[in-house]
């Protein structure tokens, strides 16, 4: 028979570490699902410098003292890339690539990934000189010539941690200035080590049998093709949001982002989304954990409300 918990947490980021915290402190069977290990996208972060209580703090450093809190209360964890979710009214079947359980409640908090370029020769040098992850593979560029394509937060934050490596990091914009914090855009702009190309799209990325080699890029104002000799390529044009195995559950707009109401409930009783998967504007550690504190006191509430149903 499949394993029964109170609550099933998917995804181990702050968001739902949170939620593992509050539900477990009061005295529910907490199950914390994720892929791989706790933390996400925080694992992949130099330093976090808007995280109330510290001044800077690693990303990996802050991720391991969430998971000791968020366990603390009995929480338990395990491995498991979730399939599917099947809604049964008062109970919830999650099924993994290797197990199944049963819930009262649920809540998603599996976050986002990386979009993609879509270009010729990005999925050829995967993990050759192509990286979505500078604190995972800044090393391997030390004293070489990187490019960084995008304009927004991650892009400018992570092509100025690779200035710390990295000879020169190119940053590629597809617009004429950057959407990043403006915190960000000033040391990126003081940055002896960085210089922007302009209102330009990356077209190709190009290499030999081993590695990248460069870039084929094209001004979207003038029509001029070009080409930029590159160690390495790192890309950060958005994020998507991991929701494939919920598609049944009709809580997801078009995009496939999860929509919720303030108290982090979904359209679907029970069923609480967390994180970078919801539909929202801001996605940060401390919104995150916010928002992970709402959900793991909504199921309480929720699950105390189906016990008096139950007696009743």
């Amino acid at each position: 028979m499949a394993k029964s918990y109170d609550v099933i947490i998917i995804g181990a980021g702050p968001a739902g570490m949170t939620a593992a915290l509050y539900a477990s402190r009061a005295n529910l069977s907490v199950l914390l699902l994720d892929r791989g290990i706790y933390g996400g996208q925080m694992n992949n972060t130099a330093a976090i410098e808007n995280y109330p209580g510290f001044k800077s703090v690693l990303g990996p450093d802050l991720a391991k003292d969430m998971y000791e809190s968020a366990t603390q209360f009995g929480a338990e964890y395990a491995y498991g890339s979730v399939e599917s979710v099947e809604d049964r009214g008062d109970v919830k079947i999650v099924t993994t690539d290797s197990d199944t359980f049963e819930t009262k409640a649920l809540v998603i908090g599996t976050g986002s990934e990386y979009r993609k370029l879509g270009v010729t020769g990005e999925d050829t040098y995967g993990g050759r000189g192509v990286s979505y992850c500078a604190v995972c593979d800044g090393a391997f560029f030390r004293n070489k010539h990187v490019v960084v394509v995008g304009g927004g937060d991650s892009a400018i934050e992570e092509g100025t941690y690779l200035t710390q490596l990295a000879d020169k990091v190119t940053v590629i914009h597809r617009r004429d200035q950057l959407r990043a914090q403006q915190i960000l855009q000033d040391r990126a702009f003081a940055n002896p080590k960085m210089e922007f190309v302009w209102n330009s799209n990356v077209t190709e990325i190009i290499g030999d049998d081993k590695k990248v080699t460069g870039v084929k890029v094209n001004n979207n104002k003038t029509g001029e093709d070009s080409e930029i000799a590159v160690d390495g390529v790192f890309i950060y044009v958005g994020i998507n949001p991991i929701t494939k195995p919920f598609s049944n559950l009709g809580i997801t707009d078009e995009n496939g982002w999860i929509e919720t109401n303030d108290h982090m409930e979904t359209k679907v009783p029970g069923i609480f989304a967390v994180g970078d998967v919801r539909k929202k504007d801001l996605r940060q550690v401390a919104t995150a954990v916010g928002e992970g504190g709402t959900a793991g006191q909504g199921v309480y509430t929720y699950i105390t409300a189906l016990g008096d149903k139950v007696n009743n």
